[in-house]
């Protein structure tokens, strides 16, 4: 049996391929499901900790049954999938002995799941699909492959969140799509080309794990293609919305800021999105004050202006479509936008995306369940063809401005794998210097680096102002800098390595080094950063 998972900010989706029904199908798990008659049944991402040195911890739904997420508590954990993989500045709660970090809680959340499906259908274990957001680093993708390891499954594949969208709407081949992701957490949008199959193609995806028993492929199989064009991302979603409302009525009331009125804010949002006009009753069972909360569409729609909301959509837009344009892709090209995500929802949102693009080729009927159910179709002769999102760079010291900055050299939009490695020639700078060191990042989009922290119980991403080039350091770790040892030792003035520097089909970052001085190959082929 095949399952995906789409693990998101605030909700996450399963699905499995019903062969009886011949289409995907979303699954409920008893206890961790949500019970309030949702449709699609969703979990909750959700996480309380009861004893964090044994691993014993609630998921989802659980949370709520015992009230554990209508209380300020450092064991409870929302929007923790924004946290993981990300620089934190804050605080990190330790319980019980141990300090509990975004990383932890992200796998102890994906283990109960996992746990809880074996259970249920003793059957799992043959194959995993597990989507990521189009902006995650390779941090947030090396801890998914670490996590993946321990599964009982014996193989797990991986595919980004937009592209797994645009095959869960089940459109037609040859036509192109922009996927418009807007979660809890993150904004993604992608641009994707669904073409023709070749015969004998077997499905491929993003292999992280797999057992020594394969699944069988039929060889006369006729594999789909799903091209992603064009991606840009932002660290926006639902939660960011819920905050600024809390923070609105903390102003305007009152309010305090806890995990209650955070939940309270949350409804609110939802209401807005079917009616004009929300209220929700705080009662505050310390002071036994009582609130009444409103707030009409014309109040919430200030908020997201005054937060620059719409502003961010923009730059999101504009860099997506800047990238369509130059494969000579208009607007007007676009054949569909697919909505996805519970943010894509709000009426506000839907009528900014009908500034870009007519009415008639926007659809938003399966915004919850799209990613989990495209996850699927790897199984079902897929094959998805992808580029780099971000680049990748050397450390260098920058003598203008006094500082380190990063030099691009492997700039996104390469497809992989490379047919060419780029080449990079490096002297010694010192007298008598016995290595060479090398400092390698991935580079974010050229925009304000992100925050993520906490506000008293609240886990907060900020968008730092400035154009700086957000970057996750590959190998800056004692003992993984040096890339050459020198024999004799290399002194100023001349070239004295040639680094070669190649991404292969797996998306591993690789490298080879040869000794120009001595003809001798110091390190071929090694890999920098790994995702399985």
């Amino acid at each position: 049996m095949t399952i995906a998972i789409d693990f998101g900010t605030s909700n996450t989706a399963i699905a499995r391929w019903n062969p009886v029904a011949a289409q995907p199908e979303t699954l409920k798990l008893p206890g961790l499901t949500a019970q309030l008659g949702q449709n699609p049944p969703l979990i909750p991402s959700l996480l309380y900790v009861e004893d964090a040195a044994r691993s014993q911890v609630l998921v989802g739904q659980q949370v709520r049954d015992r009230g554990c997420d209508v209380k300020t508590d450092p064991r409870f954990f929302r929007s923790f999938k924004r946290g993981i993989g990300t620089g934190i500045q804050g605080f990190l709660p330790e319980l019980d002995g141990q300090i509990v970090t975004f990383e932890r809680v992200g796998e102890w959340f994906l283990t109960q799941i996992i746990g809880s499906l074996k259970t249920t259908w003793p059957d799992v274990g043959q194959s995993l699909v597990l989507t990521v957001p189009v902006d995650s680093f390779e941090a947030y993708r090396n801890w998914l492959g670490q996590v993946c390891q321990g599964l009982p499954v014996e193989q797990v594949r991986m595919l980004d969140e937009p592209t797994a969208a645009a095959l869960g709407y089940g459109l037609a081949d040859r036509q192109l799509l922009l996927v418009i992701d807007f979660g809890g957490g993150t904004l993604d949008l992608s641009l994707v080309r669904l073409d023709a199959g070749i015969p004998g193609k077997k499905p491929l995806g993003f292999l992280l794990k797999w057992g020594e028993k394969m699944l069988a492929e039929s060889s006369s199989q006729k594999a789909k293609t799903a091209r992603v064009l064009a991606k840009a991302g932002q660290n926006l979603g639902g939660t960011d919305i819920d905050n600024w409302l809390v923070d609105y009525f903390a102003t305007t009331q009152g309010l305090p800021k806890t995990a209650l009125t955070a939940r309270l804010a949350e409804r609110l949002k939802i209401q807005l999105s079917l009616q004009r006009q929300a209220n929700e009753v705080y009662f505050n069972d310390e002071t036994f004050e009582s609130y009444e909360l409103a707030i009409d569409r014309a109040q919430f729609e200030e908020i997201l202006k005054q937060q620059q909301f719409f502003e961010n959509l923009d730059d999101a837009m504009t860099g997506v479509l800047q990238q369509a344009r130059r494969q000579g892709i208009e607007g007007s090209d676009i054949d569909a936008v697919l909505l996805v995500g519970g943010t894509s929802q709000i009426p506000a949102v839907q009528a900014w995306v009908q500034q870009y693009f007519d009415g008639a080729k926007i659809r938003c009927e399966k915004p919850f369940e799209a990613i989990a159910q495209g996850a699927l179709q790897l199984s079902q002769g897929i094959e998805v063809k992808d580029f780099l999102y971000h680049s990748y760079g050397i450390r260098y010291w920058n003598r203008r401005d006094n500082c380190h900055s990063w030099h691009p050299i492997i700039k996104a939009g390469q497809s992989y794998p490379m047919s060419e490695p780029v080449e990079l020639m490096l002297g010694a700078s010192l007298e008598n210097q016995p290595s060479i060191e090398l400092i390698l990042g991935e580079l974010g989009a050229e925009t304000g680096a992100t925050e993520v922290y906490f506000d008293g119980d609240r886990l907060v991403t900020r968008l730092l102002s400035g154009n700086q080039t957000a970057v996750q350091p590959l190998n800056d770790r004692e003992g993984a800098r040096s890339i050459a040892k020198l024999t004799p030792p290399g002194y100023p003035g001349s070239d004295r390595i040639k680094v070669l520097f190649q991404v292969d089909a797996q998306r591993f970052l690789r490298i080879t080094v040869e000794d120009l001085l001595t003809n001798n190959t110091l390190l071929e082929n090694q890999p920098v950063v790994q995702l399985s």
